[in-house]
């Protein structure tokens, strides 16, 4: 069935979990697998992927790759694994659930400020050009605490998978299979830096560079005034808390990404 509104696949999730479904098969991008996903924590039916967005950040994740032909026949041989997934709490006390990744500062400002149009027809470039617009001005700052410590810093990258946009990696050390965050910190508020880190992402070289810190970390608190997204999608702005919730969801996952 097609989703015809915001948090339509929420509901349709909810109703074939309700109806008593062995499997929830979803064929669309990483925004709309995330509505799914949000209303299929706890349960144990499997949720199985195809790629048909922008990005397709889950399904290169997994290896199920951006073509839907070729990723139905991965799907054919898949088996069930287990995963945590993400929650973001905000300070109105809303809870937004995540496989993928969320994103404070930077990378939220970009999907905030992109119009659904040029999405639509420039994919995965319109977030590049979302990205130059941001040349034009200081880049925001905000703090996180984590593990004890407070940093400063203007992008920051809550991650539980490698890709980052389907083919670049920053969280090179982050995995589904894993019961932790990921979670790159970037400093800095002139926007000639953040070109330069995204060149280090292009080289695959970004978490060598100075100014940029690695963490893993189960949990992390973020305050000031900055925009967030979670799995690509505007999620509003902070305060808001980052948490593991372990043995969230069970994913359809080809056998040698175990």
């Amino acid at each position: 069935m097609a989703t015809r509104e915001p948090e339509h696949a929420s509901d349709l999730a909810r109703h074939a979990i309700a109806e008593g479904a062995d499997l929830i098969l979803v064929l669309g991008g990483d925004g709309t697998i995330n509505e799914a996903a949000n209303a299929m924590i706890g349960s144990r039916v499997p949720l199985g992927v195809l790629p048909a967005g922008t990005a397709n950040v889950l399904a290169m994740e997994l290896g199920f790759g951006s073509n839907v032909i070729e990723a139905a026949g991965r799907l054919n041989g898949a088996v069930e694994q287990c995963v945590a997934a993400g929650r973001m709490c905000d300070a109105r006390g809303d809870v937004r659930h995540f496989l993928c990744m969320g994103g404070v500062g930077l990378d939220a400002k970009i999907v905030h400020d992109l119009s659904s149009g040029l999405k639509a027809r420039a994919g995965k470039l319109a977030y590049w050009l979302g990205g130059l617009a941001q040349i034009a001005g200081r880049i925001g700052q905000f703090d996180v605490r984590v593990n004890g410590n407070t940093a400063r810093c203007g992008f920051a990258l809550v991650s539980r998978v490698r890709n980052y946009g389907g083919d670049l990696e920053i969280a090179s050390g982050a995995s589904l299979l894993r019961d932790d965050f990921e979670i790159v910190l970037f400093e800095g508020s002139n926007p000639l830096r953040y070109a330069w880190y995204m060149l280090g992402v292009e080289m695959g070289r970004v978490q060598k560079m100075r100014g940029v810190h690695t963490v893993h970390a189960t949990c992390a608190e973020f305050s000031g005034d900055a925009h967030l997204q979670v799995d690509g999608e505007y999620a509003g702005k902070l305060p808001a808390r980052f948490e593991i919730v372990p043995d969230a969801l069970t994913l359809l996952a080809p056998p040698a990404y175990r």
